[in-house]
């Protein structure tokens, strides 16, 4: 049976050499005095952030809402697999309303992240110390898109986020 949409994405874990970008920024980021520690859920992000969380000897909420597109049938298929199977869908050749196959449009994958950053910055004004969340290239971009009143696209990535990339909002 096909999965339903919303409910496939990429379980990629980090690399070795991600591996040391986490290290190296969790080093940097012992620095901000940091409390509280959430992130999304996808393997990536959830290593990451137990990284970091140990350093900092801190826990961490888990959010599903903040995980990457969900690309649907392409999560975790290889690069030649999903030129074969599915030829021509590529993020930025979707049309706004377009979804990929069992998965998000560009509009929902939107406005899921500008929701779910509302609430939580709103929910992180009532904390005590400085938070982080540990998240996705394409979800910072939404969020800094959101945060410097800039038009979010995906015909092209406005902030290039790159791997282990400390980000202040």
């Amino acid at each position: 049976m096909a999965p339903t949409p919303m409910t496939v994405w990429s379980d990629a874990k980090l690399s070795a050499v991600g591996v040391e970008q986490v290290r190296r920024a969790s080093e940097q980021i012992a620095q901000f005095h940091i409390c509280h520690i959430f992130s999304s859920d996808l393997p990536r992000a959830r290593e990451t952030a137990e990284m970091i969380a140990a350093r900092l000897n801190l826990n961490i909420t888990f959010l599903k809402e903040f995980r990457e597109t969900n690309n649907g049938d392409l999560a975790g298929m290889l690069k030649e697999k999903a030129k074969a199977e599915h030829p021509g869908v590529y993020w930025k050749r979707l049309n706004w309303e377009q979804p990929y196959l069992n998965g998000e449009s560009p509009r929902q994958f939107y406005e899921r992240i500008k929701n779910a950053w509302t609430i939580f910055k709103k929910a992180a004004e009532d904390l005590n110390g400085n938070v982080l969340l540990v998240t996705h290239g394409g979800v910072i971009d939404v969020i800094l898109c959101c945060e410097n009143g800039k038009i979010y696209t995906n015909k092209h990535q406005t902030y290039a986020i790159r791997n282990a990339e400390i980000i202040c909002v």
